[in-house]
């Protein structure tokens, strides 16, 4: 068994909100270096997109091993410190506590991991997303392992004609339901489409519990108690072999769909599947963005990464992405590009809010 861990902070923009410092990306390798030489983990490597830093970690620890959370806490701590150094914007905005207390969920920190045992051959997907929110994932983990259209396996595999279960988290109220497809595919919809609230955690083969896909869905702002950046999440997925191929996976992304977040979190735009070297948003602060990190996973070892995006044939998506940022930016701060007041007020509008509210009155 190899537990596959993905956690991913915004320690300090370089500039703004637009990418990681190339120092901090060295901090990050000389530190897991190290814990791989000490046989903390089995290997690593380090990623990135806009200002986000992502820990791809492999070890033998199993999910929430408090060592492995520790590693990756004190990693963003040190990059921490050179973001102060360098008065890089927003240095440890993600970063809620003064201190670690045994496990990294809810300090800030977005964090997706299983535990799998290998198989012949063992493909793993590694999407991270940039000025967007959790939600951002419901649309294209349902068309890989719900869709059809999307995924022929789901039809001519026998190995994937029964479909998947889905587990789905309330953010709001704290609650998890799980739904099994195609047939509660219906009842599935209905939550997953309002993604500011239900959000895909896991997907498991059906009847059992052999985690697929795994997403964080950490809420910053609603861990911060107020706006301090959108979550900027992270998605791991299994490929082939009774599960989705690689092309499946990726085909959702071939459609730039709308999602929460670009500007201060609060408006909504498209996300853009990018290569490595275009990972940097910066019109509006934007638009959201994606990158796929493509891993051979061999006894624990992580070959690789391929750059999934960086493929001529996603050229027409992200022209698309443009199409769609140009026409939203054109209505400025009206509904629906900007996010709808029950979003809203997650963001710093509430601030702007309480200053005026004695200038409403009530109306005979």
């Amino acid at each position: 068994m190899v537990t596959v861990s993905v956690i991913k902070a915004d320690t300090g923009g370089y500039v703004g909100h637009s990418a990681v410092h190339p120092d901090s990306i060295k901090i990050a390798e000389e530190r897991l270096a190290k814990a791989q030489q000490d046989g903390l983990l089995l290997d690593f490597h380090v990623g990135k997109v806009g200002d986000d830093l992502a820990l791809i970690l492999t070890h033998n620890g199993g999910v929430d091993q408090e060592e492995i959370h520790r590693l990756a806490w004190e990693t963003f701590e040190a990059t921490t410190a050179l973001a102060k150094k360098l008065k890089l914007y927003g240095a440890g905005q993600d970063l809620l506590s003064d201190a670690f207390s045994g496990n990294i969920k809810g300090m800030g920190p977005g964090i997706a991991e299983f535990t799998i045992e290998e198989r012949k051959s063992e493909p793993i997907l590694i999407f991270l997303a940039d000025k967007t929110e959790p939600g951002a994932w419901n649309l294209p983990l349902f068309k890989m392992f719900a869709d059809p259209f999307n995924t022929p396996g789901l039809v001519i595999d026998p190995s994937m004609h029964d479909g998947f279960d889905f587990e789905v988290l309330d953010l709001i109220e704290h609650r998890k339901a799980r739904f099994s497809t195609p047939e509660e595919m219906y009842d599935l919809l209905l939550f997953i489409g309002a993604p500011d609230r239900y959000v895909i955690k896991n997907v498991y083969r059906k009847g059992g519990n052999e985690s697929v896909a795994v997403t964080s869905t950490q809420r910053l702002n609603l861990m911060a108690g107020r706006y301090v950046g959108k979550d900027d999440p992270v998605l791991i997925v299994r490929c082939q072999s009774g599960l989705p191929a690689v092309g499946e996976a990726l085909e959702p992304f071939g459609f730039p769909h709308l999602v929460a977040g670009w500007m201060r979190g609060s408006h909504f735009g498209p996300l853009m599947p990018v290569s490595f070297n275009e990972d940097t948003p910066s019109r509006f602060d934007g638009p959201p963005r994606v990158v796929c990190y493509g891993f051979q996973l061999c006894n624990g070892k992580l070959v690789g990464p391929r750059d999934m995006f960086a493929d001529p044939s996603f050229q027409t998506a992200r022209e698309q992405a443009m199409q769609i940022a140009d026409y939203m930016r054109r209505m400025g701060p009206f509904e629906p590009h900007r996010l709808p007041l029950d979003a809203m007020e997650y963001t710093t509008m509430p601030q702007v809010m309480e200053r005026i509210k004695d200038r409403f009155e009530p109306v005979e």
